[in-house]
């Protein structure tokens, strides 16, 4: 047997579950687009879950440093959260 009628024998095989022409239709065609682009769907859907949650608050730059006091006490002389503090010596 060549090589073209093994590939002619496998062409008729291609629609041995459904007739050509329901292959060949424009329903068919959009249910196979729609699956495909389920597939798509929940495989990228799956591939986000197995990642690590991207926190977009973490990627912005943060400052803590306030226009004015909110403390129950505004006249302290507490300073603010990045203000350095001296640091005793050891010793």
């Amino acid at each position: 047997m060549t090589a073209y009628a093994q590939a002619l024998d496998t062409a008729h095989l291609a629609g041995i579950l459904l007739p050509a022409s329901v292959l060949s239709s424009g329903w068919f065609s959009v249910l196979a687009a729609f699956v495909a682009i389920n597939t798509v769907m929940y495989v990228t859907l799956a591939m986000l879950k197995v990642l690590p949650k991207i926190h977009v608050r973490d990627l912005l730059p943060r400052n803590y440093i306030r226009a004015e006091t909110r403390s129950i006490y505004p006249d302290a002389e507490e300073p603010g959260p990045r203000a350095v503090r001296a640091r005793p010596e050891p010793g």
